[in-house]
């Protein structure tokens, strides 16, 4: 089955310059090209992958109607207008899947026409491979770091649980009792609760993070979206601007549900009793990376929507990719089966 998904579909209108007069369709966006397809007859007009495109721009036909202009290799140029729910919208995610595919390795997702060979498949799969379990490593690391202060901080409670039943041991001796002055005794090793302090405080940093990606982002609405990021970390999840402020932290607990609309789509809330509930929607090129691992921190508030089952369903139609993810069988070429199985094992080992 072809990897070129169908990402999003948005109603407008197309300018036909060889009859000079718009007309109205679905403009359809998919992981490697753009087209139109008519209303009326059903007629694709045009149809162009994303690498061909030389510019993007938002443009005003006879200075009233706001469109969006796409020039392809050529000098031929595309008028869509009238686009819902608005031009900013459309623009900003087909804008973020053209960069991404201009900004990923040539040859690699450029032409889905051109098979790889063998070799170069084994080698992008152990690539992404070792990328993971570098990164779980990392994060394995941080965890031990963390578990040692845990045990420092064990200890010194032992040890102040000792010296109470101490003194509670001498106030409940009789005056008369000549061995209470034994009973005081300085506790080993009164340093560490500082040293816990200041690890307990350090912050979370780098070692905690399991992946990062561009992304479009809306809040509740779909009518306002604005570029921004992504980050998985082990304690959560963290949803940055393009200046790389914070907009929000979800807390790995906090996460009530995150719907997977397509493997570039998904969404996610934290419900609130007494106000309107946090709710984000993220579209990425790099989502089918995310969502993996997304289903070993979440697997129990995670929900595949009717486009996603559809597709998965697809995807495991044959009995050579059953056995595999169906986000790695669909667009995650580069996680190899048995590396997103060892990520998943040790997440789900330290992550519960």
């Amino acid at each position: 089955m072809s990897r070129d998904v169908c990402i999003h579909t948005w109603p407008c209108t197309y300018y036909l310059e060889p009859k000079r007069r718009w007309v109205t369709g679905q403009l359809s966006l998919t992981s490697l090209s753009l087209r139109f397809m008519t209303d009326s007859t059903g007629e694709i007009l045009v149809s162009f992958p994303l690498s061909s495109i030389v510019e993007i721009k938002k443009e005003a036909s006879h200075f009233i109607f706001s469109s969006i202009t796409i020039l392809e290799k050529g000098h031929a140029k595309h008028w869509f207008s009238s686009l819902r729910p608005s031009r900013n919208v459309v623009f900003s995610i087909i804008e973020h899947f053209w960069r991404e595919l201009l900004l990923s390795q040539p040859g690699a997702v450029a032409d889905a026409s051109v098979p790889r060979t063998r070799g170069e498949e084994l080698t992008g799969l152990m690539a992404g491979s070792q990328k993971r379990l570098e990164d779980t490593a990392r994060v394995l690391h941080h965890q031990g770091q963390q578990l040692d202060s845990v045990m420092r901080g064990l200890d010194k409670m032992e040890s102040d649980l000792e010296v109470a039943d101490r003194l509670l041991t001498e106030l409940e001796s009789p005056a008369w009792w000549p061995f209470s002055s034994k009973l005081w005794k300085t506790p080993p090793e009164t340093k560490p609760r500082e040293d816990v302090s200041m690890t307990s405080c350090e912050p979370f940093g780098k070692e905690g993070i399991l992946i990062k990606i561009p992304a479009v982002i809306s809040h509740r609405t779909e009518s306002h979206v604005k570029p921004g990021r992504l980050t998985v970390l082990v304690s959560g999840l963290e949803i940055h601007d393009s200046s790389s402020l914070l907009m929000h932290r979800f807390e790995r607990e906090d996460v009530d549900d995150i719907k997977v609309h397509s493997p570039y789509e998904i969404s996610i809330r934290q419900r609130f009793i007494g106000k309107p509930d946090m709710a984000y929607r993220l579209i990425s090129a790099k989502m089918p990376e995310v969502i993996p691992i997304l289903e070993v921190q979440f697997s129990k508030k995670m929900e595949l929507l009717e486009d996603a089952l559809v597709l998965r369903s697809a995807r495991t139609s044959s009995p050579a990719e059953k056995s595999c993810s169906v986000w790695h069988a669909a667009t995650a070429p580069g996680l190899h089966p048995s590396g997103l199985r060892r990520v998943r094992a040790l997440l789900a080992e330290h992550l519960g």
